[in-house]
């Protein structure tokens, strides 16, 4: 076996980097971490080989890393968060779903229930079959073309007014003027209600297309953006559901390899952990800043081109010369 502790500073750092950044965009963080060290060889590869095995120290600096993204988000979104929770609890012990954050937390709870059954099934088995760069490549591939067909089925259908983005039910319409990009826009509290007025149907739907994120190359973001653009969000509303439904996913499968960090594999590579992770909580920060600004009023396009020469590119690479 070839031993994660021989994996730098350096080395913990750039993949860290990519890891925060790639989580957030809809671009595949897992098809990254894959294809990145491949391109670059020699003993970056040799982390891709241990990514596919059933204990390995590089999983323990995985979940590491995972988690700062899912921190950064918890307090990216902390207001929500409070609204949500408070909400999910006062819907049990009122026995009644009537306020907007107590729609929205069930309509998280829904929503997560898919990804999450199969995730426990699922995630090992396919990280053992497609975390590899070929398949990555594949992948990254067909993620792009979700990300494509989602703008050209969206850009055909009506257009809702200000008052319906959140589809049937959602009644408070955006603002003219906008708030500008950064935390301003991230903390709309209109946007969530827009998004309490999803329904069930929908939640479950746009969570449901979180399980493609299981295979190397797909990106849970993209997906579930095109699910909700599907579903009649905009471009801001659909990244907010989107940065939503991930948090407790990403947070749950932290805390299921939590030993794997803590224990015996985690031994030889902390300080690599904390370095990547702090790494990773930075561009995991930068990410959602900037996209709260990007798609207040640009779209899915650019990242789909991104996907589908990237994977192209690494297809031809891998495919043919090995």
């Amino acid at each position: 076996m070839d031993p994660i502790y021989h994996m730098t500073y350096v080395q913990a750092v750039v993949i860290g980097l990519i890891q925060g950044l790639t989580e957030l965009f809809p671009i595949s963080s897992l098809g990254h971490t894959v294809l990145i060290p491949s391109w670059l060889g020699g003993s970056w590869a040799t982390l891709v080989r241990q990514e596919s095995r059933p204990e390995s120290p590089y999983l323990a600096f995985v979940v590491g890393l995972h988690l700062a993204t899912a921190i950064v988000l918890l307090a990216v979104y902390a207001r929500t968060w409070v609204r949500v929770v408070r909400g999910f609890v006062t819907s049990i012990t009122r026995r009644q779903v009537r306020s907007a954050d107590q729609k929205l937390a069930w309509l998280i709870v829904v929503a997560t229930i898919p990804v999450g059954l199969a995730g426990l099934v699922l995630e090992h088995p396919f990280r053992v079959l497609f975390a590899k760069p070929l398949a990555a490549a594949i992948f990254l591939m067909i993620n792009g073309a979700i990300l494509l067909t989602g703008e050209i089925i969206r850009r055909r259908a009506p257009q809702p007014g200000p008052a319906r983005r959140a589809g049937p039910g959602a009644a408070t319409a955006r603002p003219e003027e906008a708030p500008p990009g950064g935390r301003e826009a991230i903390l709309d509290e209109a946007a969530e209600e827009r998004l309490a007025g999803v329904g069930i149907r929908n939640a479950l739907w746009i969570g449901a297309s979180q399980i493609l994120a299981l295979f190397a190359g797909i990106s849970r973001e993209g997906v579930t953006m095109v699910g909700g653009l599907l579903r009649g969000l905009d471009h801001e509303d659909a990244m907010r559901f989107s940065f939503l439904l991930s948090t407790p996913v990403i947070l749950a499968a932290g805390a299921l390899k939590l030993s794997d960090l803590t224990g015996s594999l985690g031994a030889d590579v902390r300080g690599q952990i904390l370095a990547g992770s702090v790494a990773a909580a930075a561009t995991s920060l930068f990410a959602v800043l900037f996209l709260a600004r990007w798609f207040r009023t640009r779209t899915l396009v650019p990242f789909a081109v991104y996907c589908l020469l990237a994977g192209l590119a690494s297809a031809i690479r891998f495919g043919f010369f090995g």
